[in-house]
């Protein structure tokens, strides 16, 4: 498809050479900096990630987790990386019953696990990169102790974060002036952080994990009443680790994605169902594709909520729900005509038994792929600041759950069930396309919406990533969605049987690169609902 060039957005980016696409700016000039100074793919995107650790602090942060697909040049099958924290040895039910705990709350202790982001980089690098990781943290310490002007979207996820920070006497003193969030344009300095980052850079991760930083995180989380200790954190130096991808055939593609405990095994899922219907005649606005999706996201994330956990620790059915015959069951399911009342138990399609996080991606010019994505979940994490390490910690262990007897139950040394999921997509063995669509919950919904626009329906990456969003919320079972959905759309979906809602902020927001090898081209797109760009060279 032609773009209109009198409506508002952008074109594509092009280059011949490398590129970057991330969430912010000065992120992706850092990665192609790193690119034109030899550094390959995986260097330029634990650069940049770097830098969005300080510059999005309320997205990322090196007190957060992280996943990566990395597709060397040459590779059939990308290299796939687990860099999630566990929880502590001590975190049972019973341990937090005795605590008085009785469900897990997102700015508690007890929603922190061990952070396993810096192990994750430590891991890829040494593995798969050429410069080493203490010169490729420059960049963001240089960030840190300097600063950096707060970006518009930045600005607005942190005045609604406000709240959550003057919880924490250390995160409001840090990250609050006089109590507000600070405005667009304001040059944020994080002193803290920077001596937190060079001690990484000189020492490795052990720095992070052992010694005086992960006593100041642990203190921290024990004043609160947390279970953590520094036997925890210095496990989590350790904690990546190399796992093998899955991957679902899909319209003449392969995509791929890490294994559980993340969840991009409902990418799969939800590509899988989509797939056996006739692509819809209206277009990628219509009231049948969107509804057609909210219905194949109702079943599938009804698995997700009763399967996913750490399969180290419990059986994830993974053939079981990517099957092709179970998926065509659940597409069955699906009518154009009404939404459906009810849906069957959690791994069932059979009506007659049953009633009822910042994303980044990097090729460089000797075609490595990259595919990164590094988060503290929700916005600023638990809003736990380690005050003199500068750290703030993540809320991944909200995802756990305090019922035992439930795969995602939480346990000691468990991680828990995780949203963020780096994306692949790979042709005749060859990557053509290292994607990702940020957003918590949201990220395999807004994946298959976004891989859908672009293969399916004829969309360029930019125009594919720009298009309108919505989402059935697990939590409320509403479909949330965003005000470029037009009227006559929403109205045929509320006839439909849908209860629609308009949603405060907009959906994610993802990057991708096309690599179109025939041609020797890069094309590049990154999302307008972020503040960030793609650039190649």
């Amino acid at each position: 498809m032609k773009r209109d060039f009198h409506a508002p957005g952008r074109s594509a980016v092009l280059a011949g050479g490398g590129m970057a696409a991330t969430s912010m700016p000065i992120a992706t000039l850092t990665a192609l900096d790193v690119l034109r100074a030899g550094g390959n793919a995986l260097d330029a995107a634990i650069a940049a990630v770097a830098v969005l650790c300080v510059v999005e602090p309320q997205s990322t942060g090196i007190g957060g987790d992280c996943f990566c697909l990395y597709a060397p040049k040459g590779a059939s099958r990308p290299i796939a990386l687990n860099g999630s924290g566990r929880a502590p040895a001590a975190a049972t039910p019973a341990a937090l019953r005795a605590k008085g705990v009785d469900r897990l709350h997102n700015t508690a202790p007890h929603a922190v696990t061990v952070p396993g982001a810096i192990s994750a980089w430590e891991t890829l690098n040494r593995a798969h990169g050429r410069k080493p990781l203490g010169e490729l943290l420059q960049p963001a310490i240089r960030c840190a102790e300097e600063g950096w002007p707060v970006h518009p979207r930045v600005a607005a996820d942190w005045a609604s974060s406000a709240g959550k920070l003057r919880g924490h006497d250390a995160a409001r003193r840090r990250f609050l002036i006089d109590g507000e969030a600070p405005g667009i344009g304001h040059r944020f300095v994080l002193p803290e952080l920077g001596r937190t980052l060079r001690a990484i850079a000189a020492k490795g991760a052990k720095a992070f994990y052992e010694g005086e930083i992960a006593a100041d995180m642990v203190a921290t989380l024990r004043a609160l009443g947390g279970l953590h200790t520094e036997d925890d954190f210095a496990r989590g130096a350790t904690v990546a680790e190399f796992v093998e991808p899955i991957s679902i055939g899909w319209r003449g593609l392969e995509v791929f994605q890490c294994p559980p405990n993340g969840s991009g095994l409902h990418v799969l899922q939800l590509l899988g169902i989509l797939g056996g219907f006739e692509t819809p005649e209206a277009g990628p606005v219509s009231a049948e594709r969107y509804h057609r999706h909210i219905e194949a996201a109702r079943l599938v994330y009804r698995d997700r909520d009763a399967f996913l956990a750490d399969p180290s620790q419990v059986d994830v059915p993974v053939e079981r729900l990517t099957d092709p015959a179970y998926l065509a069951g659940l597409r069955g399911l699906i009518r154009d005509d009404r939404a459906m009342k009810e849906i069957p138990p959690a791994g069932q399609s059979d009506w007659a038994r049953h009633r009822d996080t910042v994303y980044l991606c990097v090729v460089d010019a000797d075609g490595n792929a990259c595919s990164f994505i590094n988060s503290l979940f929700e916005s600023f994490g638990s809003g736990i600041l380690a005050e003199r390490a500068g750290v703030m910690l993540q809320n991944r262990g909200f995802g756990f759950r305090l019922q035992e007897g439930h795969p995602n139950c939480i346990a000691p040394d468990k991680r828990p069930l995780h949203t963020i999921i780096p994306g692949m997509v790979m042709r005749d063995g060859e990557c053509i396309m290292p994607y990702g669509v940020m957003g918590g919950h949201f990220q395999p919904m807004g994946q298959t919406l976004f891989l859908a626009n672009h293969f399916e329906f004829g969309l360029d990456v930019q125009e594919a990533l720009d298009c309108p969003r919505l989402f059935p919320s697990p939590a409320t079972g509403a479909v949330q969605v965003e005000r470029g959905i037009s009227n006559p759309v929403l109205d045929r979906l509320a006839r439909l049987g849908h209860e629609v809602a308009a949603v405060e902020k907009p959906h994610g927001g993802g990057q991708a690169i096309l690599i179109d090898r025939g041609r020797g081209v890069l094309i590049g797109g990154s999302d307008p609902r972020k503040d960030g760009c793609a650039l190649g060279y």
